[in-house]
């Protein structure tokens, strides 16, 4: 995650504005709670070419933690290892399931963070000069609601990337039946508490750093 998480971020931004843009038919123009989250979508697509990968790795190192065999030395040897064993489709597997997770995920995080940025605004101010604690709180909430979304494709997708090649030969539709069968829809929903206590102050912070950098490159460059 270290050092996938300042591309990701760059790249998810990126798709944000390029999806606003594609809307918008001028500057200016306000856009409805429902383009944010077509443009939130956009950027979902966008960060799905580091994700897979970055996802894939993460998760098989962090199962290994757990056995007392150590098939991978590092993220680097990981790569190499998956790549030896079935080029860079292995490397890529789970790309389906990460965009079925990020995508509809994505769009809920920047709707959700635009609209709370609206109702947080009192009125006849402007939403630039938000307080720190709002912003954060916006960007805590919009963390929340994008795993909400996110967590049962996410669920699917971390056992699709860990399970030995060949397990599930038709992809996340057979790991969706198997979880059903074997453990019931709640299965789905897994880890659910942690990832609620994680997204608050991680995607607060996300967003509060990308408020203030976006005013400290207004600042520098003001054309």
């Amino acid at each position: 995650p270290v050092a996938g998480v300042t591309p990701m971020f760059a790249v998810c931004f990126l798709g944000f504005g390029v999806g606003k843009k594609l809307q918008q038919k001028s500057p200016d123009q306000d856009l409805t709670y429902l383009q944010f989250f077509k443009a939130g979508m956009l950027a979902g697509v966008f960060t799905t070419a580091i994700m897979t990968p970055g996802e894939r790795i993460k998760c098989l190192l962090q199962i290994q933690a757990d056995s007392k065999v150590k098939k991978y030395a590092g993220p680097i040897d990981c790569a190499k290892q998956l790549y030896r064993e079935g080029g860079i489709r292995s490397i890529y597997r789970g790309t389906a399931a990460t965009l079925l997770r990020d995508v509809p995920a994505s769009g809920m995080y920047f709707m959700t963070y635009e609209w709370l940025q609206h109702v947080l605004t009192p009125k006849g101010h402007d939403r630039n000069e938000l307080s720190v604690s709002r912003t954060l709180t916006a960007g805590g909430f919009a963390g929340m609601f994008n795993w909400l979304v996110a967590i049962p494709p996410d669920v699917l997708k971390s056992r699709l990337q860990t399970a030995p090649a060949g397990t599930y030969p038709n992809g996340i539709r057979d790991v969706f039946r198997e979880l059903l069968r074997n453990e019931g829809i709640f299965a789905l929903y897994k880890g659910v508490i942690p990832v609620m206590l994680r997204a608050f102050p991680a995607n607060a912070a996300c967003f509060l750093g990308y408020e203030v950098t976006m005013k400290g490159l207004d600042w520098l460059f003001p054309e």
